[in-house]
């Protein structure tokens, strides 16, 4: 079916070369007719890597790949495919995996362990992986360091716009670069989202390094998304460093020394985080989700997250009805310390609810004025700590039923 772009959608930024990277995108009919389906990214010599999985306790074959890969803190290439997941195929999958990843080594020079893997679309149908090989000779033949809008779109299932991010930062004293794209639109929700993320860098980070950083900065941002619960089995994001930058060299435990790489890092994936739920199936409000007062930060986020995925809440903002207890219902249901006769809500900025009743005087119209925006936001107080959590989230209309109801046909 053909699904119009979110209205919602942000445009690619300027995506320059980074050092150490080629990538590009082809079609190989894996599930799609006449557009690319496969991504290669391939990585100059020494370059670490990290990588931060779903949760989903059935992940693809490709999740198990990479996690095993990860062990030797190298990698030379990377090769995604969309339109087919190559999950709950058994021993299929662990041969399709195999065999790609034997395909894209003979090409990059390298071992297969030091091929990085990712799947994403239908689930249970068996990866037809000879056609994804014999598509990667003619598609690394092709890569380019000026390849990643291409690659954003290689990697596209549901979604209806590339998504890219691009920051700098600097350590020792040297700029350093990182480029990311991300795809992601259903079947979202910690830990992590249903999407996948690719982030480079041309800075030199030891891969243990390399994964505390992304490990923080996947809390921040993709774990702080959602769209309708449900978290896929093929969630991945990598992150590369390929060392071309010539910065100093950095410890596995640097200290200070990554401060401005990781603040750079966090802003970056909130950043396509943020764009894959602006691309949530038939979205066409973007929420955020701040919960203030709580006894922890933890207990926060809990509270903002059973606000962010309340069907009734996310129906009532695609409906434009400024009904503040649904907000209340859900706070209620997210098992966490709450006070009725303390809990404050507020929308776009209006307290409409505070100490257990309507605020006296309150004028709905400004809320009904900031509910016709295509941006909203939903502020909660619980009064009851310092604990504090934003989360992001999409307003759930009929669209969405369209997409998820016609996917496989």
């Amino acid at each position: 079916m053909d699904i119009p772009v979110s209205p919602l959608r942000v445009d690619l930024p300027p995506l320059p070369p980074l050092k150490g990277v080629r990538l590009g995108a082809a079609a190989a009919g894996l599930r799609y007719q006449g557009r690319p389906d496969v991504m290669m990214m391939e990585f100059a010599p020494g370059t670490t890597v990290a990588g931060v999985f779903t949760s989903n306790k059935c992940p693809g074959a490709p999740v198990d790949w990479c996690r095993a890969s990860l062990k030797g803190e190298a990698a030379r290439a990377l090769v995604v495919n969309a339109g087919n997941a190559n999950v709950f195929t058994g021993r299929a999958g662990v041969v399709a995996c195999e065999a790609t990843a034997a395909a894209a080594a003979s090409l990059a020079g390298c071992k297969p362990s030091e091929v990085f893997l990712a799947s994403t679309g239908v689930i249970g149908q068996v990866l037809p992986h000879e056609k994804l090989a014999a598509a990667l000779p003619a598609l690394h033949a092709s890569l380019k360091e000026t390849g990643w809008a291409d690659a954003a779109r290689g990697i596209m299932t549901t979604d209806t716009f590339p998504k890219a991010a691009a920051r700098t930062a600097t350590i020792h004293g040297t700029k350093v670069t990182l480029l990311g794209i991300a795809k992601g639109s259903g079947m979202v929700a910690p830990d992590m989202a249903t999407m996948l993320s690719f982030v480079a860098t041309d800075a030199a980070i030891p891969a243990a390094a390399l994964q505390a950083a992304l490990r923080r900065g996947v809390e921040g941002s993709f774990n702080r998304t959602t769209v309708d619960s449900d978290t896929s089995t093929s969630d991945t994001v990598l992150l590369f460093a390929t060392g071309q930058a010539g910065n100093d060299r950095v410890g596995a435990f640097p200290g200070g020394a990554l401060d401005d790489f990781q603040a750079q890092l966090d802003a970056l994936l909130l950043d396509l985080a943020i764009q894959v739920v602006r691309d949530g199936e038939g979205a066409q409000k973007l929420v955020k989700v701040t919960v203030r007062g709580a006894v922890s930060d933890s207990s926060a986020k809990r509270v903002a997250m059973a606000i962010a995925n309340s069907p009734l809440v996310k129906t009532a903002i695609a409906g434009e009805d400024a009904n503040w207890g649904r907000i209340v219902m859900a706070v209620g249901k997210a098992g966490e310390p709450a006070d009725r006769d303390r809990l404050s809500v507020a929308v776009g900025g209006t307290w409409m609810a505070k100490d257990g009743g309507v605020v006296e005087g309150y004028d709905e119209a400004p809320v009904v004025e900031h509910m016709r925006g295509r941006e909203i936001d939903v502020e909660v107080d619980l009064n009851l700590g310092r604990g504090e959590s934003t989360v992001w989230t999409c307003d759930l209309t009929h669209g969405y039923i369209d997409i998820n109801g016609a996917y496989r046909s």
